[in-house]
C-alpha cells in the first residue's frame, strides 16, 4: 500500500515539474526584444530612418539625385530656391559623401538630404512640411602629443611608422625651409616634435592640426623652433629658436621641395648634353615636370625668357648683392620687372634647352660672380624686439623640457 502512495506522490511530482517547464518555456518564447541602442549621427537616430549613404558620381547634380526619390522637376526647383540662401546647390562634387533619410514606411518619401563638404562640416536640407536648411560643425577635440625619433627614410616616412599624419613633414619643411637643407639630414639623425591633433566626436583621427614645439639635430647641432606671436594671434605667428632668434635666412635653402641634388656646383663637369668637361655654375635639382619652383627670396625679375642653352628660364635680382636664376623649366609664370616675394611660384619643372631629364638649375650670383650657393653663409634675420623676449622665454620654457624630456627618454634605451 505505502509503495503504491509513493508511486502515486512520485508520478504527480514530475507531471508538475513537467508542466512548470513547459510553462517557463512559453514565457521565455514570448520575451520582448530589447529596443536597438540608438545609432546617433548628424543629429538623427538612424534607425527611425530608412537610410541611403552614396557618393557624388560623375553626372550627379542636387536636381538628379531628388528625382531619384520620386521627385519630379517643379518640386526640385522650388526646394532649390528655398534653400539658396544657406546651401549652393552647385557646390556639390564628385567623390563627396551624402546621406538620404527616408521615411521607414512602405512610401520611403525622403525626409532629409545631408551633404558632407568635408569631414568636419555638413548640410543638412530639411524636406518635409516646410523646405529648411542649415549648416552644421561636428565637434572637434585637439589632443597633444609629444614624439622623439631617428629619421629612418624620408621625413614623412619615418613619421608614419610613429603613426603621425605625413603631412605634417610638410609643414616641418615650411618652418625649417630657411634652417634646414632637408635634402642633407641623414639617416639616423634625431628630431623631436610636439604637435596638436584633431579628432571629430572625440574619436575620429582628423589629422595633425599644429607644431608647437620641435628639434632638429642638423650638422651636430640641435634646430628648436617655437611659435610666437606677442599678441597670441595665431595668424600672425613666426617660428623662433631657443633664443627667440627667427628661423627665417634671407634666402631658401632651395627652389624646390624634398627632391634629389643629382648634379652640383663644380669648375669641371663632364656635361651629359654637349659631352665635354666644362664648368658647371649651378645646382641641378630633380623633380618631375610640373613641380612648381620658388623665388628662394623676393626680388624683382630681371629676366624670363628663353636660350638655347638655359631652356625657359628665371632671373631675380634680390638686392645690390644677390641674383638668383633658374633653368630649364616648362613653364614660365612671371615677367620680367614683376616684384615676387620669398616662396613665391616662378615656374614649373621641365627639361627645355640643354638637359636630358626634368629638373631646375639653381643658379646663385653674389656681387656678379656666379658661386656656390651650398657653401655661401646666406645672411639671417635679427632677433625679436628686446621687450618680447622674456614673454618668449617664459612661453616656450615647459614646452622645451618636455620635448627635451622626451628625447633623452627615448634614445636612452
Amino acid at each position: 500500500m505505502k509503495l503504491k502512495i509513493f508511486r502515486i506522490v512520485f508520478a504527480a511530482l514530475v507531471l508538475t515539474s513537467f508542466v512548470v517547464s513547459c510553462d517557463q518555456s512559453k514565457e521565455e518564447a514570448f520575451v520582448e526584444e530589447k529596443p536597438k541602442p540608438k545609432l546617433i549621427d548628424f543629429g538623427f537616430n538612424l534607425h527611425d530612418f530608412n537610410v541611403v549613404n552614396d557618393t557624388v558620381k560623375s553626372g550627379d547634380t542636387f536636381g538628379s539625385l531628388l528625382q531619384k526619390q520620386n521627385l519630379n522637376g517643379k518640386q526640385v526647383y522650388d526646394i532649390v530656391a528655398q534653400v539658396k540662401d544657406t546651401f549652393d546647390v552647385r557646390s556639390i562634387r564628385i567623390g563627396k559623401p551624402y546621406t538620404i533619410l527616408r521615411s521607414k514606411n512602405r512610401t520611403h518619401k525622403i525626409q532629409y538630404f545631408i551633404y558632407q563638404p568635408d569631414k568636419i562640416n555638413y548640410y543638412v536640407i530639411d524636406l518635409r512640411d516646410s523646405v529648411t536648411a542649415y549648416q552644421k560643425t561636428r565637434p572637434l577635440t585637439f589632443k597633444t602629443r609629444t614624439i622623439a625619433g631617428a629619421l629612418n627614410g624620408s621625413l614623412s616616412e619615418t613619421l608614419a611608422n610613429e603613426k603621425v599624419d605625413p603631412a605634417l613633414a610638410a609643414k616641418i619643411a615650411k618652418i625649417y625651409a630657411w634652417s634646414i637643407d632637408f635634402f642633407k639630414l641623414q639617416k639616423g639623425d634625431k628630431f623631436g616634435l610636439t604637435f596638436t591633433e584633431r579628432y571629430i566626436n572625440d574619436t575620429v583621427y582628423d589629422g595633425v592640426d599644429s607644431l608647437k614645439a620641435s628639434f632638429f639635430e642638423y650638422k651636430g647641432k640641435k634646430i628648436y623652433a617655437f611659435p610666437f606671436s606677442p599678441d597670441g594671434s595665431s595668424k600672425k605667428q613666426q617660428y623662433y629658436d631657443e633664443e627667440g632668434k627667427t628661423l627665417k635666412n634671407f634666402f631658401l635653402k632651395a627652389p624646390l621641395k624634398f627632391v634629389n641634388i643629382t648634379s652640383r656646383y663644380s669648375k669641371s663637369r663632364f656635361h651629359p648634353v654637349q659631352k665635354r668637361w666644362k664648368a658647371h655654375n649651378g645646382t641641378d635639382y630633380a623633380a618631375p615636370t610640373g613641380t612648381p619652383i620658388m623665388s628662394t627670396a623676393a626680388g624683382v625679375v630681371e629676366q624670363a625668357g628663353y636660350t638655347t642653352g638655359n631652356g625657359n628660364f628665371v632671373k631675380v635680382k634680390h638686392d645690390r648683392t644677390y641674383s638668383t636664376q633658374y633653368l630649364h623649366m616648362s613653364k614660365i609664370l612671371v615677367k620680367r620687372g614683376q616684384r615676387v616675394t620669398q616662396g613665391q611660384i616662378i615656374g614649373k619643372v621641365g627639361s627645355t634647352g640643354l638637359a636630358t631629364g626634368p629638373h631646375v638649375c639653381y643658379r646663385f650670383w653674389k656681387n656678379g660672380v656666379q658661386v656656390d650657393a651650398l657653401r655661401l653663409k646666406l645672411p639671417t634675420s635679427t632677433p625679436m624686439e628686446a621687450k618680447y623676449k622674456q614673454q618668449f622665454l617664459e612661453q616656450i620654457k615647459p614646452l622645451k623640457k618636455v620635448l627635451d624630456s622626451t628625447a633623452e627618454l627615448k634614445f636612452r634605451r
